[in-house]
């Protein structure tokens, strides 16, 4: 059953840069990960919005886009309302995704719960994910003023994940998975991650929900003159404003990793999460899951050397 009160982001706005070698391969051509078939009938963006589906409705599903992928997201996104569009000038990063979202949203809907959901995720149990995001949903209404994010459970000392260290619990009448949360640790070395498993630290999946206005009061806290540019351009209805004066920008670095006191990690369960960032960890996931996609077929009669070009 999907919560009717709540919106969803998906953020499509990324390069793909670190799959490149992958997806040059399966498309033959430069297309980025999120509008490429790495496994199933579906590119990634298409799972992403079939996932969510069963938790928020499609009707207040936003896409975070970037003009310059017109010809890969248009196909897919035909039919979805114009409003529920955000298209960006150019790609600046997850908190000018965030920002220009969130403003198009509280613009239609004032302040409702937002979830924001990458497309470069792989869940093994999704209907275990889809119960995660409607229990963060609810924390969301009990708590308007914290944002939630959704913590996977650490496998191995992995360097290029972000790492969320997590405090005490936090009082909920429905969840016990509800964390505090003490520190950001984004791609640590392998000394500390090491540490960071032990202790039982979490994989930060940048999957969050909150109210729109916890958000803002985030952003208000940490990037202020950023989001004046985006409210004072959104006032004067010049969405492409912003763009050209700011600098690419990463919302946990900038602004999750210094506003912690306002934050909360709820625990995820056994969703068997993976990042396809890179060609290794895409590669792991479907073989952990059992997919078997064609693309594999042609790549085992690939000459090594050929593969050694592309980086696999």
């Amino acid at each position: 059953m999907t919560d009717s009160k709540a919106w969803a982001v998906v953020l499509a706005g990324g390069d793909g840069s670190r799959l490149k070698a992958l997806t040059q391969f399966i498309a033959g051509e430069d297309r980025p990960k999120q509008f490429c078939k790495l496994y199933g009938n579906g590119t990634l963006l298409a799972q992403t919005r079939s996932r969510l589906a069963p938790a928020i409705s499609p009707e207040q599903t936003v896409f975070s886009v970037v003009k310059a992928h017109e010809k890969f997201y248009a196909p897919e996104l035909t039919g979805v309302t114009p409003t529920r569009i955000v298209v960006q000038p150019s790609n600046k990063g997850t908190t000018a995704a965030i920002i220009s979202s969130l403003l198009r949203i509280t613009h239609l809907a004032g302040d409702p719960i937002v979830g924001f959901f990458p497309t470069d995720h792989h869940y093994s149990q999704e209907s275990r994910f889809v119960g995660s995001v409607r229990e963060a949903l609810r924390v969301a209404m009990e708590r308007p003023h914290t944002v939630v994010l959704l913590g996977a459970a650490a496998e191995h000392p992995e360097v290029e994940y972000g790492w969320i260290e997590p405090g005490a619990s936090l009082e909920c009448p429905f969840t016990a998975s509800l964390l505090s949360v003490n520190r950001f640790w984004e791609k640590p070395s392998k000394h500390i991650v090491r540490s960071l498993l032990t202790r039982g630290c979490l994989w930060n999946t940048f999957v969050m929900i909150g109210r729109a206005s916890a958000y803002l009061e985030l952003l208000r806290a940490s990037v202020p003159r950023i989001l004046r540019a985006f409210e004072t351009e959104s006032s004067r209805k010049n969405a492409d404003g912003p763009y050209a004066a700011i600098s690419p920008g990463d919302f946990s670095r900038q602004v999750l990793s210094a506003l912690t006191e306002r934050l909360a990690v709820l625990r995820l369960g056994d969703v068997g999460w993976s990042d396809l960032g890179t060609p290794e960890r895409a590669m792991s996931a479907m073989a952990r899951s059992g997919l078997k996609p064609s693309w594999q077929e042609t790549a085992r009669h690939e000459p090594a050397a050929a593969f050694a070009r592309r980086g696999l």
